[in-house]
C-alpha cells in the first residue's frame, strides 16, 4: 500500500457473500492534546466498513486492514460538509434578499439541507460504487 491511502486497523464482524463488514475504531490525532478532554474532535467512533471480497480468504474475528485513497477522504469531506455549507448560506442569503425576513430566509436555508441529503441518501448506493475500500491481511 502506498502513501495516499488511509488505512485503518479493523476486526471482522460479519461475512456475507462477498461482503465483509469490519469494525474499525476512528482515532484522533491530537491524543495529547491539553484540550482533549472537552474537545468534540476527540470522540472515539467505531463504525462498520462494508468491503467486497471474493477471494474468501478470511474469517471472522481477523485482525485486517482496511484502506482507502486519500482522494476518496476529500470527496467525502467536499459532499458531505463543503457543498451543504455552501447551498445553506446562499440559500439564506438569498432568501433575506428576497424576502426581507430572517425567518423565511433561515427556513429554506433549513429545507435546503434537508433536501440535499435527501438527495444524498437516494444517492447512497451510487456513491458507494465510488468509494472502494480494499482489505488485506494484518502483518504482525
Amino acid at each position: 500500500m502506498t502513501n495516499d491511502n488511509i488505512i485503518h486497523q479493523g476486526k471482522i464482524e460479519r461475512i456475507d457473500k462477498n461482503k465483509v463488514f469490519v469494525r474499525i475504531e476512528q482515532k484522533v490525532a491530537c491524543s495529547d492534546c491539553h484540550a482533549l478532554s472537552v474537545c468534540f474532535v476527540a470522540n472515539k467512533k467505531e463504525k462498520i466498513i462494508e468491503v467486497s471480497d471474493y477471494s474468501g480468504s478470511y474469517t471472522l474475528q481477523e485482525e485486517v486492514l482496511v484502506s482507502a485513497r486519500s482522494s476518496m477522504g476529500l470527496f467525502a469531506v467536499v459532499v458531505a460538509y463543503a457543498i451543504p455549507l455552501l447551498a445553506v448560506v446562499i440559500t439564506v442569503v438569498a432568501g433575506l434578499s428576497l424576502s426581507q425576513s430572517e425567518v423565511i430566509g433561515g427556513l429554506t436555508g433549513l429545507l435546503v439541507l434537508v433536501a440535499y441529503y435527501f438527495v444524498l441518501y437516494l444517492l447512497r448506493d451510487k456513491i458507494k460504487k465510488n468509494v472502494l475500500f480494499t482489505l488485506s491481511k494484518k502483518s504482525d
